[in-house]
């Protein structure tokens, strides 16, 4: 049993760098990720200054309109998709077949986010539970100065996994909402193309 317990021990020790190296890597993968998130807010308020308006008053007659406003070079995905559907020709099949994709690119997009909401608590915990042990040992041999740099070590582990988190889990909340409104505006935007094309065919 000593024998299992020593090597139980040493693979546990023996991943302590590798996961404070992981915290790391994810911790400045979170920080991307927060200035990639603001980056996109301000585009988003751009567009909705220029968009939100005129799509809800979007009507058969006035598509063209709403077609003069798109950037030259798309600047969001919402505007890359958007683009696509007010090009003519277009069915109703091509425009749930579009959609779809835009769903299945916002998910991508959002599944970064999901990944760290996870991990960070998981590295984290591991960070603590692997440098709380030498930190009891230090405390049952008197050796103060050992003992707290690892709860240091057990403190970091833990700020720097929840950071990580945190970041994650606004960002996926955040990036949720703002797809659920782009899928909203799009579904919009094809019916009522997809209408004007069916009145142009019939007169």
């Amino acid at each position: 049993m000593e024998i299992i317990s020593k090597a139980l021990f040493g693979i546990a020790n023996s991943l302590l760098i590798p996961d404070v190296i992981l915290l790391i890597v994810f911790f400045f993968r979170a920080l991307l990720m927060a200035g990639g998130t603001y980056s996109a807010y301000m585009t988003r308020r751009k567009n909705s200054r220029r968009f939100d308006n005129v799509i809800k008053g979007l009507t058969p007659d006035n598509v063209d309109g709403l077609r003069k406003l798109l950037p030259s070079n798309p600047d969001s995905l919402f505007t890359l998709y958007l683009s696509d559907l007010l090009a003519a020709p277009r069915t109703d099949d091509y425009a749930d077949y579009m959609i779809a994709k835009f769903e299945a690119e916002a998910a991508k997009d959002i599944n970064m986010a999901h990944i760290l909401t996870k991990i960070g608590p998981i590295l984290g915990l591991i960070g603590t539970l692997i440098s709380m042990s030498p930190a009891l040992v230090g405390l049952s041999s008197g050796d103060i100065s050992g003992m707290a740099y690892n709860m240091q070590v057990v403190f970091a582990s833990t700020v720097v996994g929840l950071v990580i988190s945190a970041v994650g889990l606004t960002t996926a909340q955040t990036k949720q909402r703002w797809y659920a409104k782009d899928i909203n505006n799009l579904d919009y935007v094809a019916r009522t193309v997809c209408s004007t094309k069916e009145e142009r065919r019939d007169a």
